[in-house]
């Protein structure tokens, strides 16, 4: 990882779980448009469809962390 994608994740850290929801939204609805566009022939940004997937990836890599780690607390 480099210090760009680091500080994504540091990013994504400091969202509460409401706010996670909300960015894993955004960022589904961003892919949807953009692979609409690209089917479309109106786009070639296969690089931003990219960069849109990992961001959903770490989003939802967090949330599954946070989901164990609650689990474990109550055990």
């Amino acid at each position: 990882m480099d210090i760009e994608e680091l500080m994504k994740v540091e990013k994504i850290r400091n969202l509460t779980d409401d706010e996670l929801g909300n960015q894993e939204r955004e960022l589904a609805d961003q892919l949807f448009k953009l692979k609409f566009q690209l089917n479309m022939g109106q786009t070639e940004s296969l690089k931003k469809i990219r960069g849109l997937r990992k961001d959903i990836a770490r989003v939802k890599t967090i949330q599954g962390e946070r989901q164990r780690s609650a689990t474990t607390e109550k055990r």
